[in-house]
């Protein structure tokens, strides 16, 4: 499984405008590692998942294949 660091990576390459309410959780993203792990008062996952209900503007093969990576990892 990878880091959500590094489909952070993959998020900001393929989505050019991210939308600035997907932004901050997007930004914390990059700082975790695993969906196990806190980002401060919060749990990485609760930060994915913000980030998913914020990232519905984000289209295309590249964005269903890692939103569907997420929430496998959210499960």
């Amino acid at each position: 499984m990878r880091s959500v660091r590094e489909i952070a990576r993959d998020v900001e390459k393929d989505w050019v405008k991210v939308s600035p309410y997907a932004q901050p959780y997007l930004d914390a993203m990059f700082m975790i590692d695993s969906i196990n792990d806190d980002y401060y008062a919060d749990s990485a996952k609760s930060v994915v998942l913000y980030f998913l209900a914020n990232a519905k503007g984000w289209k295309g093969e590249k964005a269903k294949k890692i939103k569907a990576e997420l929430n496998a990892m959210c499960k």
